[in-house]
C-alpha cells in the first residue's frame, strides 16, 4: 500500500538519514519512533508526499487515499468548526453533507462547538478538529505526527479508538509517539530512526531502546485495554 525505496533527506551537507527501505501493508499499525532531530517528521512528510526526497522513492498504490496530520493544523482561524470541514471537503472533492459534517464533529466530540471559530478553540480543540478533517477523508493510509499533541486524557482515548477502528476497516496507520507506554501496546510493527538510517523494524516487543523493555513489561490486561481503546490506555 506503501513503500519506501533507498529514501534519503539531506540539507546541503547535513544527511537526515539515508537508504529507508520499507513497506507498510493495509490493516496494520506501525509504531515511528527515534530521538529529537532524527528525522521523523521528516520521514513522514516524504510518505504523505508533502516533501521530496533527495534520493529514493516513496510509492504509494493506485487509487489510495492519504491522510496526514502533522505539527500545522491546516485549520482556517477566522472560519467556525463547520465552515473549516466543508472547505476541506470541498478541497478534497469529499460527496459529503452537512450532516456527514456534523457527525464528524460529533466523531471528535466538538458537536456542541461546530458554530464556533478555530481560532478561539484550545490547542486539544484544535487538535480534534484536525483530526476531524483528515478522518472525513476516509483514508486508506493514515499518517499521524504526534496526534496526542494537546489532548487530555478522554481526546487521547477517542484517538486510539481512531487509531483501532481504521486497522480494523483495512488501514495502513504510521503513527509518530513519543508515548511508548500508551502507543505501543496498539503497534504491530516498531521502526527506529537513529544514527541516520532505519535501526529496528520489527515487533515492539524486540526493540530494546528507549526504556521499551519496561513499556512493555506491564499486565496483559492492560494491553488488553488499550487495544479495545478503552480507559486503561490512557492512565
Amino acid at each position: 500500500m506503501l513503500e519506501l525505496v533507498r529514501v534519503a533527506k539531506v540539507y546541503g551537507v547535513k544527511v537526515v538519514f539515508k537508504d529507508i527501505s520499507c513497506a507498510f501493508a493495509a490493516g496494520s499499525v506501525s509504531l515511528l519512533v527515534g530521538g529529537n532531530g532524527a528525522g521523523k517528521s521528516t520521514l513522514m512528510r516524504i510518505m504523505a508526499g508533502l516533501s521530496r526526497p533527495s534520493a529514493g522513492a516513496a510509492r504509494v498504490a493506485d487509487q489510495v487515499r492519504v491522510g496526514y496530520l502533522g505539527h500545522a493544523t491546516f485549520l482556517y482561524p477566522g472560519l467556525t468548526a463547520v465552515e473549516n470541514l466543508a472547505f476541506w471537503r470541498d478541497a478534497y472533492d469529499l460527496k459529503l453533507t452537512k450532516d456527514d459534517i456534523m457527525a464528524g464533529l460529533t466523531r471528535v466530540g466538538l458537536e456542541a462547538h461546530a458554530h464556533e471559530r478555530a481560532g478561539v478553540f484550545s490547542r486539544g480543540m484544535a487538535q480534534r478538529l484536525n483530526l476531524a478533517r483528515v478522518l472525513m477523508q476516509a483514508p486508506d493510509v493514515l499518517l499521524l505526527d504526534e496526534p496526542g499533541t494537546g489532548l487530555d486524557v478522554a481526546s487521547l482515548a477517542l484517538l486510539r479508538r481512531e487509531i483501532i477502528a481504521a486497522r480494523q476497516r483495512g488501514a495502513c496507520v504510521v503513527l509518530i509517539s513519543h508515548d511508548l507506554a500508551g502507543d505501543a501496546p496498539l503497534a504491530d510493527r516498531l521502526l527506529a530512526l537513529e544514527h541516520r538510517k532505519l535501526a529496528y523494524d520489527g515487533a515492539p516487543a524486540g526493540f530494546d531502546g528507549f526504556g521499551m523493555a519496561e513499556v512493555l513489561a506491564g499486565d496483559a490486561a492492560g494491553a488488553t485495554a488499550r487495544n479495545q481503546g478503552g480507559s486503561a490506555c490512557c492512565a
